[in-house]
């Protein structure tokens, strides 16, 4: 039987230390939203370690919504929704959120996905609710690795929209919509966490 339960090995990788970040800034009780959720491992694992973390995964891909069903049905978490079809450009859920989480998603979309996931974050968290963002970001327009900057190479030769932003661009961003960065954490690999606050 064929299985539609994606994996990735980056997933594995990250998914504890984006635990152990979310743990120090998030409420033992939170409705979270994650953009892009991909394979759904993530929404798995975190809605797995914190029964209080309402997790609702989302992604626009069908193949990604098949496979995030998939390992929802075989964890059988009672926190972890059935996945949505969300596109972060389109209309948001009128539900209100104590997070947003998006994970390795700015680099690997155009600039106008930064705006709309700002726009989409800044009316659907609650006051004080976090956006967390995950990924490789330039630091006062230099790359933080030798690494990140082939990588960021790639992406623009696969995509001229794509590639790594820069953390003051993006923070300018989150604060026309009320969001403020709150912290900045160095995570494996040469990527950051994002912690930002609605004011």
């Amino acid at each position: 039987m064929n299985d539609p339960r994606l994996q990735s090995p980056a997933a594995a990788r990250n998914r504890q230390p984006i635990l152990e970040v979310l743990r120090q800034v998030l409420p033992e009780r939170a409705r979270v939203l994650e953009l892009a959720s991909g394979s759904g491992e993530h929404a798995m694992h975190l809605a797995g370690a914190v029964p209080g973390w309402t997790w609702q995964p989302s992604d626009p891909n069908p193949r990604a919504l098949a496979s995030i069903a998939a390992w929802r049905e075989a964890a059988g978490l009672a926190n972890l929704r059935e996945p949505r079809q969300l596109d972060v450009t389109d209309d948001w859920p009128a539900e209100r959120f104590e997070a947003v989480v998006a994970i390795n998603l700015l680099h690997i979309s155009p600039w106008a996905v930064t705006e709309a996931l700002m726009a989409g974050a800044g009316g659907s968290l609650v006051p004080s609710g976090v956006l967390y963002l995950y990924g490789p970001f330039r630091r006062e327009g230099c790359p933080t690795a030798p690494s990140n900057a082939a990588f960021d190479a790639d992406l623009r030769a696969r995509d001229p929209r794509w590639g790594i932003r820069d953390l003051d661009d993006v923070t300018v961003e989150a604060e026309r919509h009320g969001l403020m960065l709150d912290k900045v954490v160095e995570m494996p690999a040469n990527n950051l966490s994002l912690v930002f606050r609605r004011s």
